[in-house]
């Protein structure tokens, strides 16, 4: 940054100012001083003139008002920008708030404690809160409207400062004695502050400020310090909390009486005076500081004793209270940007975001692209490109190189462990440089590259384009230097400040004068310079001859680095310091084109020297982007930093040096032969160029090409050429006209001249093909067809490239585009207009197959089916069906074309659903297919798996029956196939037996399909005991257990034969009952506990029974039980058939019901039809191992007639529960005497009901295998033989 005095105003009667404050928001200045002085100020720029913005602008007073109201010295300002408030106090303690009444400051309240003087005020960050503290210890906290919130007095102490956070919940209490004080927003002490500054220090010290920065617009890197403590000897103190252990320490070695950060918290000016070495009187200065102690520039400022000072709300201007006068000092800051192909680069923070915001702002198309950049640390430029350099990671060393384009695009990041404190970028390289090593980078872009070049540049990568060089080495040029980064750790005496770069020299300067040149690209030493100053900024010019040297101070130096003179001691030297010297010096650059010229910007003027000589200035205070074409270009970086979101095109200036203008001048007034003997005396090729262009106005064609071949303009040359073969002097005129750009004129004149052809090739050059549309519309005669089409198009294409759909197919229709056409239609959704559009095409059109995946694409299956057999193109119909899930339509397209490819097609499929546990979809898939063999083996394996997960039997069941009805189905496919296949008169019989033994060959390793039904039996015979069980049919539940015995590799044998047991003990017949137990004993799969506790039920029991069966219970017409269930199983049989038929007949038959459905199904199929759950009425439960032992146990304990004796007998197994046994039934009680008596009504089972009145059970109603059916136990369930019938009805379902 550079800052130079600007502005003084005297206080009128030699007032001496005590404080001083900038609103950072409106611009008012409050100042206030001795004998009650108290003025408000402001400074206004008003002027109309576009280039003098900014600082460059005149600034007068636009308000100057003394306000009363204070007697004593005014000693506190405050300002409330949020609410435009104003706060002061005097040293009478007497408070005053002004506010703003039609463009003056009024009284608007006033207070007054009497009892001490207030040493500071504060506002909170949001204008809500003011804390006052009073030197005797007294605390206020009030509100923006008066009212007072808390107050405190703390005994004993001597206050003199107060702080608050940026959150307002903390308080910052300074005292006299240098100590800092930390309270909460309600007045409680939390702790003191650690003041690291002041180790070591003797004697009493004071506090001269204390500033916490509330972030409002963001701050430079994340966890930056923000609060700034500073004592009147000159140390301070930044930290990043107030709990900070780790606060960076400064000392500045003046006697300090004020400090403020800026309003970014970039910089920390830190005011007061230092004693002169060689004078006797102090030295009134400010010094700057970043917010990690890096100390950036001092001004000294005149006058006795400085007071205060206060910060412009932009950052720019700071005003000091000095005796009576206030001085304004404008500051340039050190911008991170940087200029490359017409892109300003600029960076800035935003309050809502840690990282920099870099834009990329394009001044010639006025765009802007955005990047979010950590750990910025600055931005370097040149041609095309630019170097961003940042922190790799906050807790690593490490840094990055970002080479990125003009419109922020990352090309080639590079990872060093280098600090790159200066950066330098020429066209091939990029020069990194710390204070002891510097890293050269010889960097490629892929546009540089050519198919030949691919393998040097791969080799070297390998050789290594990146080289480190200590700044105390002496390379020779040679293949010397290496990356190696312990380099950069080696200390150095002497170390860099600043360093430059052209093609092919390398410029380093050291702290101590001294400059160092480097050939490039070999690095090598050539020279060593040494000068008198440490040089802020070098700048080489076009040819590498002279170096730009501005020295910290602002001065600027020029240093012939070629010239030999010979020295006092008549040495010949290299190297001569010219004698031009500037002051107040903060930016220059050298002319791309010139060696000697060069822009300079020395305070708020530009000035442009030729030769050392200076032109007259320009009053501006922009950034010099770039000297070229004897044009200047320079941005307003201040104004465009106000609102960085949206850059102004006015804030892009351009200057032309006095030779453009005086050229042009002579030129408009004198006359070409004048203007070209004085373009000849100064020659560029841009005063050639304008010579040339103004010879062509006049048609003064050799004077013409005689200055376009002094500016090597070729294609100039060859424009004069072809106008001195045109005869017509009008035909010129139109020529000229088009070549300055002027294309109306021309046009007017072709068509003044009736060449409508010519102003139609003009406009068709120009790519205006609206006006191409209208010249051919407009004009007489017929308009060329093809042209017509072509504009047509051209203009369709227009609007489809900024997504205009609609607008580009009303071109597209009548320039007969039909592939661009399809495109519209498709962007705008319009199906209905592609499907027309794909109507009206021929067959086998090449756009058919580019519609038809457009359909595809959004799922319209018909539509591309219908485009692609249009094309000739069946296969990608069956695949687009099988895409979109149209397996019909694929099969009926695959047998139509005799395509083979269905069944792997289907395969494919079903083993993609099956990835992705989608079995039911995949058995779809295959019954829609009318693959039921492989649909029927998915259902089979489906439920197997349901039954060894123990879910529910009907469901298990309904699953079984499934699998069933699809072998069905493949039987009858096989049927019919070889019914078509048996020509001539064979019966049906022979075209059955056929197809049968194809079935044989086909499924000889699926033997499932010789009996489909048997899981189907298994589950309905194991329902079908149950249901009888609970009924009270207990000999006809025996009966049908026993089937169950043929199904053990179905139903778990546990579960059979627990339920055999369960039956048997209840029907009294007790060898089956012994039977089952001896099998459930010698299962394999049992536990030994679970083993040892059947041993234990089955003593139980047959100590009191003799393991026979009684039989005198069970009725006669139910011995027979088997052979009636055999012929159920018939009956079940024939339905199957009967429904199978009713399918061939097109009837809708229950099998044909969705799978997912049918699964689902457990709800009565017809209105007095129950299915197997429902018709039982109570919770329909099944008994497996975990309850066989509850329900025998309580058989056994009415048969003992004890249940104390059976509990003393058997201990229940852990964890085993009666499923489905109901609360509430009666009970015999201990010691019925008649258990399985016929006179009573279902007397065999109710000693089996009430378990939960049990002492041994608890009472569990689900889980197990229970079925979700909510049903009622009969009370009186008839001994009547139904059970044919049910058990065929239940078969059914």
């Amino acid at each position: 940054m550079f800052i130079y005095l600007s502005k003084k105003i005297a206080i009128p009667n030699n007032v001496k100012l005590k404080c001083i404050s900038w609103n950072k928001d409106q611009g008012f200045i409050a100042c206030g001083g001795e004998d009650g002085l108290l003025k408000v100020l402001k400074l206004e720029t008003q002027t109309d003139d576009a280039k003098l913005r900014g600082l460059a602008a005149p600034s007068n007073l636009s308000m100057n008002q003394t306000l009363e109201g204070h007697s004593g010295s005014v000693q506190v300002v405050t300002w409330n920008e949020q609410y435009q408030k104003l706060t002061t106090s005097d040293q009478n303690g007497l408070i005053i708030v002004w506010m703003l009444y039609k463009g003056s400051w009024y009284e608007e309240m006033i207070n007054n404690r009497n009892k001490s003087v207030v040493r500071s005020m504060s506002w909170n960050a949001d204008g809500q809160k003011i804390c006052i503290v009073y030197e005797d210890g007294a605390v206020i906290v009030g509100s923006v409207d008066g009212n007072r919130i808390w107050g405190k007095d703390l005994k004993g102490i001597q206050l003199c400062h107060v702080a608050w956070s940026s959150d307002s919940k903390t308080l910052l209490f300074g005292m006299a004695n240098g100590e800092i004080h930390i309270y909460d927003n309600q007045g409680n002490f939390i702790m003191k502050m650690k003041l690291h500054c002041l180790v070591n220090v003797t004697g009493a010290v004071s506090i001269a400020g204390i500033h916490w920065y509330h972030g409002t617009e963001g701050y430079v890197e994340p966890d930056c310090p923000c609060l700034a403590i500073c004592f009147d000897n000159g140390r301070c103190q930044m930290m990043r909390q107030e709990s900070d252990q780790n606060p960076v320490l400064i000392d500045t070695g003046m006697n300090v009486v004020s400090i403020q950060w800026n309003h970014i918290g970039s910089v920390l000016a830190v005011a007061g005076s230092q004693k002169a070495i060689s004078q006797d009187k102090d030295i009134n200065m400010v010094q700057f500081y970043t917010p990690f102690g890096e100390h950036l520039r001092t001004l000294k400022v005149p006058g006795k004793q400085m007071s205060a000072l206060s910060w412009e709300g932009g950052g720019l201007k700071i005003g000091l209270a000095v005796d009576s006068f206030i001085y304004f000092a404008n500051i340039r800051p050190d911008y991170k940007w940087g200029y490359c192909s017409n892109t300003v680069v600029y960076a800035y923070t935003r309050p809502d975001r840690p990282e920099y915001c870099v834009v990329f702002w394009d001044t010639k198309n006025n765009e802007k692209y955005v990047k979010y950049v950590k750990s910025l640390i600055s931005i370097t430029t040149c041609g095309d490109f630019c170097i961003l350099a940042t922190k790799a990671d906050e807790n690593h060393p490490q840094f990055v190189l970002v080479l990125c384009n003009s419109i922020g695009t990352p090309l080639d990041p590079k990872y060093i462990d280098l600090v790159p404190l200066f950066v330098a970028m020429t066209k091939t390289h990029v020069i990194a440089a710390s204070k002891e090593a510097f890293y050269t980078w010889q960097y490629r872009v892929a546009k540089k590259l050519t198919a030949l070049e691919i393998n040097q540049v791969a080799r070297s990568r390998k050789e290594g384009r990146e080289r480190i060089y200590h700044v105390d080495d002496t390379p020779s040029g040679a293949v010397d230097g290496v990356l190696d980064y312990s380099k950069a750790s080696q200390g150095t005496g002497d170390p860099i400040c600043a360093i430059t770069a052209s093609d092919k020299t390398l410029i380093v300067g050291r702290e101590s004068g001294t400059f160092q040149r480097y050939s490039l690209p070999n690095v090598g030493l050539i020279q060593k310079y040494s000068l008198v100053g440490r040089a802020y900024q070098l700048s080489l010019n076009c040819n590498s001859s002279r170096l730009a040297i501005i020295d910290i101070s602002g001065v600027l130096t020029f240093f012939d680095l070629d010239a030999r003179v010979t020295d006092s001691t008549g040495q010949q030297i290299i190297g001569e310091l010219l004698k031009l010297e500037r002051k107040d010096v903060w930016d220059m650059k050298w002319a791309k084109d010139n060696p000697d010229l060069f822009a300079m910007m020395e305070k708020t003027r530009m000035y442009v020297f030729r030769n050392l000589d200076p032109e007259e200035p320009i009053q501006t205070s922009g950034y010099i982007c770039n000297f070229e074409d004897l044009e200047i270009k320079s941005v307003l970086l201040d104004e465009i930093l106000k609102n960085p979101e949206h850059p102004n095109k006015d804030y892009i200036i351009n200057f032309e040096i006095r030779s453009l203008r005086d050229s042009r001048a002579l030129i408009e007034k004198v006359g070409i032969d004048d203007a070209s003997q004085f373009i000849e005396d100064n020659p560029h090729p841009r005063l050639w160029r304008l010579l040339a262009e103004a010879a062509l106005q006049k048609l003064d064609l050799q004077t013409a090409e005689q200055a376009f071949v002094r500016c090597k303009d070729y294609q100039g040359i060859k424009f004069v050429k072809r106008l001195g073969n045109l005869q017509s002097e009008s035909m010129k005129q139109c020529e000229v006209a088009a070549y300055f750009g002027r294309f109306e004129e021309a046009e007017r004149m072709y068509l003044d001249m009736d060449r409508r052809d010519l102003a139609i090739g003009l406009r068709l050059k120009l790519g205006d093909w609206f006006r191409v549309l209208q010249l051919l519309k407009t004009g007489s005669g017929d308009a060329d067809d093809s042209l017509l089409e072509q504009a047509h198009n051209a203009i369709g294409d227009y609007f489809a490239d900024r997504q205009k759909w609609l607008n580009a197919v009303q071109y597209y229709v009548q320039g007969r585009n039909q592939e661009r056409l399809a495109e519209c239609y498709y962007m705008l959704e319009d199906y209905e207009g592609l499907e027309n559009l794909a109507n009206s095409l021929p067959e086998n059109n090449k756009l058919l197959p580019e519609i038809a995946q457009m359909f595809v694409r959004v799922g319209m299956c018909e539509q591309a089916v219908s485009a692609f057999l249009k094309c000739n193109q069946p296969k990608a119909a069956v695949d687009t069906c099988v895409h979109l899930n149209q397996w019909n339509k694929a099969v009926e397209l695959a047998k139509n074309h005799s395509m083979k490819e269905i069944g792997s097609l289907l395969a494919r499929y079903a083993s993609h659903l099956l990835e992705k546990n989608k079995t039911l979809d995949a058995i779809e898939l295959y019954r829609k297919a009318n693959y039921f063999f492989d649909a029927a083996k998915l259902m089979f394996k489906i439920a197997d798996e349901e039954a060894k997960k123990r879910t529910k039997p009907l469901r298990v069941k309904k699953l079984y029956v499934l699998s069933a009805l699809l072998i069905e189905q493949y039987h009858e496919q096989m049927k019919n196939a070889q019914r078509g296949k048996v020509k001539g008169k064979s019966s049906e019989a022979t075209s059955a037996l056929a197809g049968l033994l194809e079935e044989e060959v086909l499924s000889s390793a699926n033997r499932f399909t010789d009996n489909a039904w048997r899981g189907a039996e298994a589950y309905h015979f194991f329902i079908l005991a149950q249901r009888q069980l609970y009924e009270g049919y207990v000999d006809t539940a025996l009966k049908t257990a026993l089937h169950l015995r043929d199904y053990e590799d179905i139903i778990p044998a546990v579960d059979i034969y627990s339920l055999l047991a369960l039956c048997g003990c209840a029907s009294r017949a007790f060898g089956t009952c012994s039977k089952a137990f001896i099998k459930l004993e010698s299962l394999e799969a049992l536990s030994a506990e679970q083993r040892r506790q059947y041993e234990a039920l089955a003593l139980g029991i047959f100590t009191k029974h003799t393991p026979k069966d009684n039989r005198k219970y069970l009725p006669k017409q139910w011995r027979t039980l088997k052979t009636i269930l055999r012929a159920c199983w018939q009956i079940c049989t024939a339905l199957s058939l009967q429904k199978s038929r009713v399918v061939e007949k097109g009837q809708r038959a229950e099998g044909e019901a969705n799978l997912m459905d049918f699964c689902a199904c457990s709800k009565p199929e017809r209105e007095g039809q129950n299915c197997l759950a429902s018709q039982t009425r109570g919770p329909s439960t099944f008994i497996g191992e975990t309850n066989l032992m509850e329900a025998v146990t309580v058989q056994a304990s009415d048969l003992m007639g004890s249940r104390e004796q059976l509990c003393g007998q058997v201990s229940r197994p852990q964890g085993f529960a009666l499923l489905g046994a109901r609360p509430g039934l009666r009970s015999h009680g201990a010691g019925s005497p008649d258990v399985l008596g016929e006179t009573k009504t279902q007397r065999g089972i109710e000693g089996s009901r009430d378990l939960d009145k049990h002492p041994l059970f608890d009472v569990a109603t689900g889980g197990g295998l229970c079925l979700k059916t909510s049903v009622r136990v009969q009370e009186q369930a008839p001994h009547t033989p139904r059970m044919a019938a049910s058990t065929s009805s239940d078969l059914l379902r």
